[in-house]
């Protein structure tokens, strides 16, 4: 079980976790992996700030902040007897983030292994608060630090693990505990390289941490505890009649996660693949609702179950100002430039006549990407071979997605007319050669009303499809880029 920050957001939401974990724990054997109580690790990520600065007085406020809530959360959650005992190792740990970010005050920066260490801190008090209620309510706990079980590269601030050697650990360290009917609580989101030096896992990096251990330890399921009811068939901010999915895939839920929905991180599935181990994403708020079951595959693919969509989004187009350009190889440098500025690229689109293309990148990856493709065209955009590099905020991104897409004619025929007859003007287009996904680039304010039209158009909500009126397209598959002017 992996609870989130809002399942881990003050003693209430706490004590309902150690429910959860006890109920479970009476029937097998339960592993727990923890987040940061709620805002912790901006609160820890805004002190290193203060300490890079020098700004003394912020760093303290923020100290004082972060034992306080702590300390008010362990005496509502503990017999009065116990509290000082908890109290002392919740100030130890404290103890270790204020010598950490002391030492950035006195360097004036804040190195990428020592913002690991740090930025794990908020577990760590985390797994000392979860584990002690457990064991003052009768249930046998252990607290541990997932550095001593996730091994991984040294890839700072986004490393990647080593299941090999953390599968080893996990039978070291975890397996006995289980084997006694103990519950270990393991921080989320950190590890460390094989000679022990503090890594974090990124983006997703607490639902990543269980995927890793559900894996290593081959757990019969992944439950990860949020404070939605499942995975929703389109944004409910948007949508009003969207459903939570009972069912999808691991493919279908990777999708959606890379084209904005709230549903677990690509990288967080991967170590699932394999052991094909399912995942339920369920709501602490009401555990009672049954969740979302993400498996390896389907028996009967359903067609496109969910529109995801995002809005801090920035297209960025490319275009050779000769034909005598490359524009393939162009776009290899491109793209390999992005890559190599760690940016995820969310859609390409291009033409092969004019040989531009396009590529839809998150909003604050913007600028690091913009200088990372003029440093490697430098050359063919300073003697006008390229034409100037242009980028466009005002757009967002919808995607269709399914398993069952596949192979149906006309549906993204009915997606395209969907969005133009609720009158907004697409921009872009693409569809990989699997037609998982459809997505669509269009006008910023035109998002929502693209999401509405097409989660209509697909039948995901209470209300019936809309019509479909003839048209001309018949094929299944979009066109790789197109433009419209309705």
């Amino acid at each position: 079980m992996k609870f989130g920050g809002t399942s881990m957001g003050s003693a209430e939401r706490i004590k309902v976790a150690a429910r959860l974990a006890a109920e479970q724990q009476a029937k097998r054997p339960v592993a727990v992996v923890v987040s940061a109580m709620s805002k912790v690790t901006d609160l820890l990520l805004d002190t290193m700030r203060h300490a890079e600065a020098g700004d003394r007085t912020g760093m303290e406020s923020n100290l004082t902040l972060l034992r306080q809530r702590h300390e008010d959360t362990c005496r509502e959650l503990l017999p009065a007897g116990e509290q000082g005992a908890v109290v002392a190792q919740l100030h130890d740990v404290v103890d270790e983030f204020e010598r950490i970010v002391n030492g950035m005050a006195m360097l004036g920066e804040r190195p990428p292994r020592s913002v690991d260490e740090a930025v794990a801190v908020g577990e760590r008090l985390s797994v000392v608060l979860l584990s002690e209620y457990l064991r003052s309510t009768g249930v046998p706990s252990v607290g541990v630090n997932a550095r001593d079980v996730v091994v991984t590269d040294a890839a700072f601030g986004n490393a990647s693990p080593l299941m090999d050697p953390t599968g080893v650990k996990a039978r070291q360290v975890l397996a006995p505990h289980l084997e006694q009917g103990t519950v270990p609580v393991i921080t989320g989101f950190n590890g460390a390289t094989a000679d022990g030096r503090p890594t974090t896992l990124g983006r997703g990096g607490s639902d990543f941490s269980a995927s890793i251990l559900a894996a290593a330890l081959d757990a019969a399921e992944l439950w990860i505890w949020t404070d939605v009811d499942g995975i929703m068939s389109a944004d409910p901010r948007l949508v009003p009649d969207a459903q939570v999915l009972d069912e999808i895939t691991y493919a279908e839920a990777a999708e959606l996660a890379y084209n904005g929905a709230k549903v677990l991180h690509p990288r967080t599935l991967a170590p699932l693949v394999e052991k094909k181990i399912p995942v339920w994403s369920k709501n602490s708020f009401a555990p009672q609702k049954p969740g979302t079951k993400i498996v390896p595959a389907m028996a009967v693919p359903q067609g496109a179950r969910a529109v995801a969509s995002m809005r801090n989004v920035a297209l960025v187009s490319l275009e050779a100002a000769s034909a005598e350009i490359n524009g393939v190889q162009i776009m290899a440098r491109a793209l390999d430039a992005i890559a190599r500025a760690d940016v995820e690229v969310l859609v390409v689109s291009s033409s092969s006549y004019r040989q531009n293309f396009c590529v839809l990148l998150r909003e604050d990856e913007l600028d690091r990407s913009v200088h990372a493709l003029e440093s490697a065209l430098a050359l063919e955009l300073a003697h006008n071979y390229m034409h100037p590099i242009e980028v466009d905020r005002n757009v967002g991104l919808l995607a269709a997605v399914g398993e069952g897409m596949q192979g149906k004619p006309g549906l993204a025929g009915r997606i395209f007319t969907a969005i133009s007859r609720a009158q907004v003007n697409i921009i872009a287009i693409a569809q990989g050669s699997s037609e998982l996904t459809i997505a669509v680039v269009v006008r910023r304010d035109g998002l929502e009303k693209a999401v509405k039209a097409v989660h209509a158009e697909c039948g995901l909500g209470n209300r019936p499809p809309v019509p479909v009126f003839p048209f001309g397209e018949s094929e299944g598959r979009a066109p790789q880029r197109a433009k419209s002017h309705e």
